[in-house]
């Protein structure tokens, strides 16, 4: 991870995944990714976790990455279901805690 202003160290996507991941394994989420996103359905969430009768969503952005279009249309309609928790992480949520409250 390079270094940000203030000295914050930076974290990419690809490492927000894999923290985020590792994150809800440890606490017995069963995880969806999809690796190679070449052949999915544009804008499909980066995760999906399921555990104890949740069903939580998430599409993962680089401090400053963009959601496309298609993924706010995924995100608005997975979040339109009754129950399912949808939310864009950013490094600043793993950094604040909560991805750990979330997954915890």
């Amino acid at each position: 991870m390079g270094a940000t202003r203030g000295g914050a160290p930076a974290m990419t996507e690809q490492q927000l995944q894999r923290a985020v991941l590792d994150l809800a394994r440890l606490h017995h989420w069963t995880c969806y990714h999809t690796w190679l996103s070449a052949h999915s359905a544009a804008g499909f969430p980066d995760i999906l976790a399921c555990k104890a009768g949740r069903l939580v969503v998430m599409e993962l952005k680089s401090a400053r990455g963009r959601l496309t279009e298609a993924q706010e249309q995924w995100l608005g309609l997975l979040g339109a279901v009754p129950g399912v928790e949808v939310f864009v992480f950013r490094p600043e949520h793993w950094l604040n805690g909560e991805v750990d409250r979330v997954l915890t």
